[in-house]
């Protein structure tokens, strides 16, 4: 039906003219994947873990792979997403299509509180949509929830380690260069703690398809003052390696 605003026109037919599964075929992997943003560390856990490649993935943009390795007895996918949301989803999609049904991400996100030191790890359970990709997946709200059961799988990694965390709402948004300061304040007081490009549309998708999905997020730089602070946040490679492995053991105890 046609409203006055394209983004609110949601059409609950659940077929698509293009279908994941009418151009990919199930593969032979396991149930579980992490979907991770950390180039570096992917290439490490590959290498260190003899990773098989069973799957490819085709944007204009780039090329992604999708690999399978035996981590802690168990098969476990790994993906990188590419970067905003609609990518995100068609990966995600792509890589449910393929027959996996338990999905842990782990990224960096900007904090809209400077009290959250960098490196410091955030488990959102819903995000803001305030991007355009959910939007084709649900109804109009103005939030999106993660799976209960990751993000409980993901609690009880953390705890179980000794890691702290932040449980919290992220905002996603598409336009990373219109995070003004009356909109961060906005989504300050609506409670988030982090904004990121494709929390929603992930959670979006995964409910949408009927899978399981949780996210970790570390803090990243500092969009909560008057002037942005990177803190230098991709540069922190123990905490990125680390959280890869933190994501796979929950991801593997959904």
């Amino acid at each position: 039906m046609r409203k006055e605003y394209p983004i609110l026109e949601f059409d609950p037919e659940r077929k698509a003219l293009i279908e994941p599964s009418n151009h990919i075929q199930p593969a032979d992997v396991g149930e579980h994947c992490v979907i991770c943003f950390f180039r570096e560390v992917l290439r490490k856990v590959r290498q260190e873990y003899t990773a098989r490649q069973i799957y490819e993935f085709r944007a204009e943009c780039d090329i992604e792979h999708v690999y399978e390795i035996e981590y802690n007895g168990q098969q476990l996918g790994l993906i990188h997403p590419m970067v905003g949301a609609p990518l995100a989803a068609g990966v995600l999609e792509e890589a449910i299509a393929l027959g996996y049904r338990k999905f842990v991400v782990c990224g960096g996100a900007g904090v809209l509180d400077k009290e959250v030191s960098i490196g410091h790890l955030i488990v959102p359970v819903s995000a803001v949509r305030d991007e355009g990709t959910s939007y084709h997946y649900l109804p109009p709200s103005r939030e999106v929830f993660a799976s209960p059961a990751a993000v409980a799988a993901i609690e009880k990694t953390l705890e179980e380690h000794g890691v702290e965390y932040i449980k919290s709402k992220t905002w996603t948004t598409d336009a990373y260069y219109r995070e003004t300061p009356s909109r961060i304040k906005l989504r300050k007081a609506e409670g988030c703690l982090t904004v990121d490009m494709e929390a929603a549309a992930f959670f979006a998708v995964a409910e949408f398809r009927g899978v399981q999905l949780g996210q970790i997020l570390y803090g990243g730089d500092d969009v909560s003052g008057l002037e942005h602070d990177s803190r230098k946040w991709s540069s922190r490679k123990d905490i990125r390696e680390r959280l890869f492995h933190l994501a796979a053991e929950a991801c593997l105890g959904m």
